[in-house]
């Protein structure tokens, strides 16, 4: 088993629509360069405001 880590020690990110900051996942393990909202809801509103 991998070393616990603590919350504050995971990597952060901003996110573009609502600018509130988020942290690592374990499912976003193998696509964390790519994950770029903190959400669902605001990968869709993104979209909508784009198009």
């Amino acid at each position: 088993m991998g070393k616990m880590r603590k919350t504050s020690e995971l990597p952060e990110k901003t996110c573009p629509t609502c600018g509130r900051p988020f942290r690592w996942r374990k499912k976003w393990a193998s696509v964390w360069d790519e994950v770029r909202y903190c959400s669902e809801r605001c990968r869709r509103s993104r979209r909508r405001e784009a198009g």
